[in-house]
């Protein structure tokens, strides 16, 4: 593959951890606006209804949803902004 084609696999973090839904999807949606067309970030969500509600919003915006790590006391959820 062309290297000039990758996208960078180095995530940006962002903490969410106690705030509470909607809210983590609106700084979520704010923080990709952020950044670059194929930028990865990584949030940092808490259980129940903020790791159930989030990626689905994500993902009827568009948002690719790479991965979903639980790390017992919150989630890692890994995000793609698309390309267009």
């Amino acid at each position: 593959m062309n290297e000039s084609l990758q996208f960078p696999s180095t995530a940006e973090i962002l903490d969410l951890r106690g705030t509470p839904c909607p809210i983590n999807f609106v700084r979520t949606k704010l923080k990709l606006d952020r950044m670059p067309a194929g930028a990865l970030l990584e949030v940092w969500l808490d259980p129940g209804e903020p790791i159930e509600q989030v990626p689905d919003s994500l993902r009827m915006e568009g948002v690719i949803i790479e991965h979903i790590e639980n790390q017992t006391e919150f989630f890692i959820l890994k995000v793609r902004k698309p390309e267009a």
